[in-house]
């Protein structure tokens, strides 16, 4: 049985996309092969959303500009960090499909039915958000690669960047493997996953308690 996708493939395309220029500003001139089908292009988008979450983190730490600006920052981070999160259901929810785990109809609901078969484990992390871990480790490894090049520190540093940058590459291996066992179990009928809704209620002005109390001190109108 041809798997649905190799971790190995999610990685390549990861640091592609990390080394494209104007990356996430822009997308690439020639986009991946793999993205133009449904799945992949959610990976994809989960991939750009990260990144740029990432770059903003990198702005709120500043020190030396106005707070407008750091709020400016804070509010784009939940802004990507929301398309993240709806970009990692949408992959849940292809996989689930193309795996036969979940109906076709249903999936996109709030409540999916699913059709795993009977004795199926149900594993507690979805096979989305370890692609979306996969992502945020190919930043990890983007960004401390860099620290391994840098000419402006100490050698002391830069062999600890070298240690740290090894460390990563393992980790980022270790969960690849595991996303290959998770798929290959589910597509054997030995496992199965379900789309967790996170129901991010900060974002939603309609459950945001103090978004609430804001709106009726201003009164109708």
């Amino acid at each position: 049985m041809t798997p649905i996708l190799l971790a190995r493939d999610v990685v390549a395309l990861h640091d592609r996309l990390l080394a494209a220029p104007g990356w996430p500003r822009d997308e690439p001139q020639a986009a991946d092969a793999h993205a133009a089908g449904g799945l992949w292009r959610w990976i994809q988008a989960n991939h750009r959303f990260n990144s740029q979450l990432w770059n903003e983190e990198d702005l709120a730490r500043r020190t030396q500009v106005a707070d407008a600006e750091i709020a400016a920052n804070k509010r784009a981070i939940d802004r990507f960090n929301q398309a993240r999160n709806d970009a990692t259901e949408r992959v849940d929810e292809i996989l689930l499909v193309a795996l036969g785990l979940v109906d076709a109809e249903s999936a996109r609901t709030d409540a999916p039915r699913s059709t795993a078969p009977a004795g199926a484990r149900l594993n507690s992390e979805t096979a989305g958000s370890m692609i979306d871990r996969l992502s945020i480790m190919a930043l990890k490894v983007h960004a401390m690669r860099a620290q391994t090049q840098r000419t402006d520190v100490s050698a002391a540093q830069r062999e600890a960047s070298v240690a740290r940058l090894a460390r990563l590459e393992e980790q980022r291996r270790d969960l690849a493997s595991c996303l290959d066992a998770l798929l290959a179990d589910c597509g054997a009928g030995r496992a199965c996953f379900k789309v967790y809704r996170q129901f991010k209620m900060y974002n939603d002005p309609e459950l945001n308690p103090v978004l609430v109390a804001e709106r009726s001190q201003r009164g109708p109108g």
